[in-house]
């Protein structure tokens, strides 16, 4: 059976590896593992270029996790906490985003990948999510996942996806979504109140959650990814 191709955006920061010290292309393993798992064949995109011209030869698209979104695309000065702001890194994933959605490609936003379809769609976000929820439980502490547990919508693609009420995930962020964005549905929420899902109204799959399933243990919305590619 022929596997479907599914683009996962990248980083681009300084790494070491062998004897090298250098800017780098990257991407957690995690996502190729749940990708390839699924059924799928990831391809990595990194924001160069114009990546939104490869849609038309994607069957499906991630975008993955990252640094913070430039505020001044929901009309904010930066918080004092808010970080890793790659405004190269934006561009290319608002440009890719809007024509995924345009051609309709299936689509699953990991973490700031939610932030960015919301964004893109017209919504803001909570800056430092401590500051509105007291606690920082969706990320503990530096590169370390907080666990908690979200609860899906039911009827929602993904409470079937998940097939269950609810579930304990790996947390690691600190904003979240804030203003809605038109055209949206949220589809799980966390204990707290934070929106940790979310799809687009009408048919086609278009969903992305705020935690991470790539460090999760099962597949099942990668699953449902590449069965709608």
């Amino acid at each position: 059976m022929t596997r479907p191709v599914i683009g996962i955006t990248t980083y681009v920061e300084p790494a070491r590896f062998t004897v090298w010290d250098l800017p780098v292309a990257l991407l957690p393993y995690m996502y190729v593992e749940k990708i390839v798992q699924a059924g799928g064949q990831p391809v990595l995109l990194p924001p160069a270029g114009d990546p939104a011209l490869v849609v038309g030869r994607l069957d499906g698209l991630v975008l993955a996790g990252g640094g913070d979104v430039d505020p001044a695309r929901y009309a904010q000065a930066p918080h004092e906490r808010t970080g890793y702001v790659r405004e190269f890194r934006d561009a290319a994933e608002f440009a890719l985003l809007a024509a995924a959605l345009e051609a309709g490609l299936p689509f699953l936003g990991v973490c700031r990948g939610l932030q960015v379809l919301n964004v893109l769609l017209g919504g803001s976000l909570h800056q430092h999510l401590p500051d509105v929820v007291g606690h920082t439980g969706h990320a503990p502490e530096p590169g370390a996942f907080g666990h908690l547990p979200v609860t899906p919508v039911p009827g929602s693609r993904l409470a079937k996806a998940l097939g269950t009420d609810a579930v304990t995930v790996p947390h690691y962020h600190h904003q979240a979504i804030d203003r809605l964005a038109p055209g949206l549905a949220v589809t799980a929420t966390a204990a707290d109140g934070t929106i940790e899902a979310v799809e687009l109204d009408g048919g086609g799959f278009a969903a992305a959650v705020q935690w991470h399933p790539e460090a999760g243990d099962g597949v099942a919305l990668f699953e449902a990814l590449t069965a709608a590619c």
